[in-house]
């Protein structure tokens, strides 16, 4: 049977006198756990409303604060074949010390002396130019000289001119006086024939006065070659004038022909001896630049090359050197969202990776191994991985960084923001809104207090 009737037979006994219950009833440790649940809730209520520090978390590395200080490859600056290497990895070189010797392999540049052939071409180009400095002094001389021979001779020509001139006049009057003479030589025949005639004269003064007739006519047209041939002397005196002057403008014109020859060939010498200065100073540098050098002092981290005869082309990575000196940073990356509440100058607090660390976010003054840092820079392009990089240098008012960090050692950052309590926060994580901005709350004291002063 299965008993379910309110007709049953069987009795069922009380327990509590069995001393196996008695014990199960009576445990006090249940009253102590109640007491411990009951004070952790007391406990975690009141941690509600301690203050926890708001803060911005990201990841980086150890690195340089200024760009010349961080690692950096060594190129060649032209092509070649490695001859020797004077260093190997780990080895401290100082500024200018040389690291790997490489030969020449461009056929135009095999000639030992090329430097020096070149430095004679330069010299034999400076001679031809000081020879066309001088042609053209001595072209201009030789213009100088023939314009004033040119002005002497204008000036003899017209003396001569007005010798000439004076001479026309000179004869002109010696024939007006010639023909005076002849008319009163034949006024003083026509008279004698009249009294000749009348019986007044004899006629021995009638040729006397017929033969000084003739000598007046004769000495007339002797009278006018003369004039003829001085006016004929002043025709020749201005085309001679006419004749010196075309002359000397030729002579002059051939030498201002030459003197701009001179120049012009001045002036393709010199354009020659700029570009063969220009190689040499190009060969000179390049046989420079046959011995690598350290650009700064550091460490030799690797060599990128090996072996000897290796062929290289120009920008060719050789070596990785490593600065001795640095000013250590930290670069961390952090979300966009974070981005605009960090700002040039934020405090930051640093930990590095293999440095001993207990970090505990909320209160940053509980925690231990971490450091202080500011911020110098902030990236305002995004990076491949998606956040802004940020840059954090030692801050100057707190412990100093270890000196045993290396570059490239991982790190980790926490900005610190403003003081809430800790049931804001989880509300805040909770609803997803972005932490408080300090710097307004600040900037609302500093301004509160200024005019507190005033």
């Amino acid at each position: 049977m299965l008993n379910i009737s309110d007709n049953n037979p069987v009795k069922i006994e009380n327990g509590t006198g069995y001393e196996t219950i008695k014990v199960l009833n009576n445990r006090p440790h249940y009253k102590i756990l109640n007491r411990i649940i009951v004070f952790v809730c007391v406990i975690c209520f009141a941690g509600l409303f301690l203050p926890w520090t708001q803060n911005i978390r990201g990841t980086g590395s150890v690195t340089t604060l200024k760009p010349d200080q961080r690692p950096q490859t060594i190129h060649s600056a032209i092509a070649g074949r490695i001859e020797k290497w004077y260093v190997q990895e780990g080895d401290f070189v100082n500024k200018g010390d040389t690291i790997v010797f490489i030969s020449e392999i461009k056929e135009e540049y095999f000639d030992p002396n090329l430097v020096e052939n070149t430095k004679q071409q330069v010299d034999a180009k400076k001679m031809a130019k000081e020879s066309y400095d001088n042609k053209v002094v001595a072209l201009e001389s030789q213009m100088q000289s023939l314009n004033t021979e040119l002005g002497l001779k204008l000036e003899q020509g017209r003396n001569k001119i007005k010798q000439a001139q004076l001479k026309v006049k000179s004869d002109s009057m010696d024939l007006a006086a010639v023909n005076t003479q002849l008319t009163i030589a034949k006024t003083q025949f026509d008279r004698a024939v009249t009294l000749n005639r009348e019986g007044l004269k004899p006629l021995t003064d009638v040729e006397e006065k017929r033969l000084k007739l003739q000598e007046a006519e004769a000495k007339i047209i002797t009278q006018e070659n003369k004039l003829l041939g001085s006016k004929n002397e002043l025709i020749n005196a201005r085309v001679e004038i006419n004749r010196i002057r075309a002359e000397y403008t030729e002579k002059i014109s051939k030498a201002g022909s030459d003197k701009y020859t001179a120049l012009s060939s001045l002036y393709d010498t010199e354009a020659q001896v700029t570009k063969l200065e220009n190689q040499y100073v190009n060969y000179s540098i390049r046989n420079g630049l046959y011995y690598i050098k350290a650009p700064q002092s550091g460490y030799i981290n690797k060599a990128l090359l090996s072996g000897i005869g290796e062929t290289i082309k120009e920008g060719t990575s050789v070596v990785s050197i490593m600065p001795a000196g640095y000013d250590i940073a930290v670069e961390t990356y952090v979300d966009p969202i974070d981005l605009p509440l960090i700002r040039k100058g934020s405090k930051i607090r640093v930990w590095f990776d293999g440095w001993p660390t207990i970090v505990f976010s909320g209160w940053p003054g509980m925690s231990y191994g971490t450091f202080g840092g500011r911020v110098v820079a902030i990236e305002n392009f995004i990076s491949p991985n998606g956040k802004y990089r940020v840059l954090v240098s030692p801050d100057k008012d707190e412990q100093d960084w270890p000196e045993q960090l290396s570059i490239g050692a991982g790190a980790q950052t926490i900005a610190l923001l403003d003081n809430v309590p800790v049931w804001y926060e989880i509300w805040r994580n909770l609803n997803g809104f972005p932490p408080n901005y300090y710097s307004a709350q600040t900037d609302k004291t500093a301004s509160s207090k200024d005019n507190q002063k005033k």
